[in-house]
């Protein structure tokens, strides 16, 4: 099991303020204005090197992530993405009897958006969140052959399958894309409530409210084969059999024309309807003797309802992404060893980036020569921050940039010692981790200007404990209260070059942010722009 070892630079921090505060007369002030000391603020030191270069993210794990997403997404910088989704299906409930001459009336779909709701007096309104774009796409659903394993049979079955990101090819090759169940043309999310209406006889009709949401008709007959008639059957003893048996849903989004719309959903999440998450809903008619006492020998007609559920199985997001050529060109002639003038960042499963400090060991010793340089002078850091700039000129075609980026240790697929410190916490992520991942800063035109991430606690622990100056991970997240990393392949092997070794897994949510930027790298013709690290320490004299 992987730790996130973060105590260590707990207590360098504790040791530093009690050294600071019992030894303030003896250090000369660098960059930052200390309590209680009027000494002038004074420039960061920006003199420390930073190498960033980008990495095309080929393959990434894409099972096991806390929210999904379907639909198109063209971004005029970087291209169009096709996001397609398999999922298991399971039985709400085992060896299930749906009575005699059980017959399907209907059976609906229903995947839910993620929504915000506004009560004024009896009216409540929706609002979408996660929905990008508005205009149509076809979605195909199809019954899936493949048969999706819990467990690796690679590592004796002891450790939990991974599905990749480029496996569509593999799902929707003709020996496991089953048969075609419903076509959904023209499909563009709304905000509107969906309003069920059971008619009972005698009584007034019943109306249940589900929050928006995709919600089709599939076709009765094919459920009335595969699911009603089969009641009995070891197909229906257990989920384990089931999953065998209804291997599961594929939806194919089709969009010929680069428009189009992607909305993210949660499977599990439950609306306020007390309905779960994504799901499929059987609703039949059975008969049943006649009381014998009614002196009609007809037999009643009854009905009532089952669920297949679309949670708590497997799932898995699959991408089709078309990299303009232009971006792919010149991330191809970047150089990891002295950076780039240009650094791309897209979410989805397409662009991240990577950064060293320090730059070389040229004596051999394992540090790099600058960091070794500010560990002899026992530097008090202040504070330290990455600044990213928006190259403005490059993102003017975007609609849209991301709000968040996030940055990770890129050896070991961990969040730094600043993220688990920064005490910001929020419900909405747009509030969250805003010390540590600051939020993107805009100009008075409201374009986007820059990012700063802070990572003062990683850097005192570089300087002060010795910690590994391993490379760090940048790239766009749709929440960053999330890390939940995941794992990437490189040509579809993991751990197959030495780039793909400083860049292993990265955060799950950044697979689920469409968006995309361009920033300022550390070579960049405008110098004061350039991708730098600012240090504000105190050195002893």
């Amino acid at each position: 099991m992987k730790r996130t070892h973060f105590l260590p630079g707990m207590m360098a921090l504790i040791v530093a303020i009690i050294f600071f505060a019992s030894c303030e007369e003896d250090f000369d002030v660098l960059g930052s204005e200390i309590v209680g000391d009027n000494t002038l603020i004074q420039e960061p030191d920006e003199t420390k090197t930073v190498v960033a270069f980008n990495k095309i993210l080929k393959s990434v794990q894409s099972n096991g992530l806390l929210s999904y997403q379907l639909g198109t997404y063209y971004d005029p910088v970087y291209g169009k993405t096709t996001s397609n989704y398999l999922t298991q299906v399971l039985l709400s409930s085992t060896e299930p009897t749906f009575g005699d001459n059980a017959t399907l009336d209907s059976v609906a779909l229903y995947i839910p958006f993620y929504s915000q709701s506004t009560t004024d007096g009896e009216d409540t309104t929706f609002e979408l969140d996660s929905v990008y774009g508005d205009d149509p796409i076809n979605i195909s659903i199809y019954e899936s052959n493949y048969f999706l394993r819990d467990l690796d049979p690679s590592s004796n079955f002891e450790v939990p399958q991974k599905y990749y990101s480029n496996q569509g090819s593999l799902f929707e090759s003709s020996a496991q894309l089953g048969e075609l169940i419903y076509e959904i043309d023209d499909f563009v999310p709304n905000d509107e409530a969906i309003e069920l209406v059971e008619e009972v006889e005698g009584q007034d009709s019943i109306t249940q409210t589900l929050n928006p949401g995709l919600r089709v008709l599939l076709p009765t007959e094919y459920f009335q084969e595969k699911i009603i008639d089969q009641e009995g059957s070891n197909d229906l003893i257990s989920n384990s059999n089931f999953k065998n048996y209804f291997r599961g849903l594929y939806f194919k989004v089709e969009n010929p024309n680069n428009e189009g719309n992607m909305f993210v959903f949660d499977p599990v999440r439950n609306d306020n309807s007390g309905f779960p998450g994504a799901y499929i809903t059987l609703y039949y008619s059975y008969e049943e003797e006649p009381d014998e006492d009614s002196g009609n020998d007809d037999p009643v007609i009854e009905q009532d309802s089952y669920d297949l559920n679309l949670f708590g199985g497997i799932a898995v997001n699959v991408f089709e992404t078309d990299l303009n050529s232009d971006v792919r060109a010149s991330i191809e002639d970047q150089d990891p060893e002295i950076g780039t003038e240009t650094l791309y960042l897209k979410g989805g499963p397409n662009v991240a980036a990577i950064i060293n400090l320090f730059g070389d060991d040229l004596d051999g010793n394992g540090v790099a020569d600058e960091l070794e340089d500010l560990r002899d002078r026992e530097l008090l850091i202040n504070e330290a921050n990455l600044v990213f700039y928006v190259d403005q000129e490059k993102v003017s075609p975007l609609a849209k940039e991301p709000e968040r980026i996030m940055i990770f240790d890129a050896t070991n697929g961990t969040v730094l010692v600043d993220y688990v410190l920064d005490p910001t916490v929020a419900s909405n992520p747009g509030n969250a981790k805003t010390l540590h991942l600051g939020p993107l800063q805009r100009d008075s035109d409201d374009n986007g200007e820059f990012y700063k991430i802070r990572l003062s606690a990683h850097v005192s622990n570089l300087i002060n404990n010795d910690s590994t100056n391993v490379p760090l991970g940048v790239v766009v997240s749709n929440n960053v209260n999330i890390s939940n990393f995941k794992t990437v392949r490189s040509n579809g092997i993991q751990g197959a070059s030495l780039e793909n070794q400083q860049l292993q897994e990265i955060p799950g949510p950044a697979l689920l942010s469409p968006y995309g930027t361009v920033l300022h790298g550390n070579n960049s013709p405008n110098e004061e722009k350039r991708l730098k690290l600012q240090l504000y320490y105190t050195e002893p004299n």
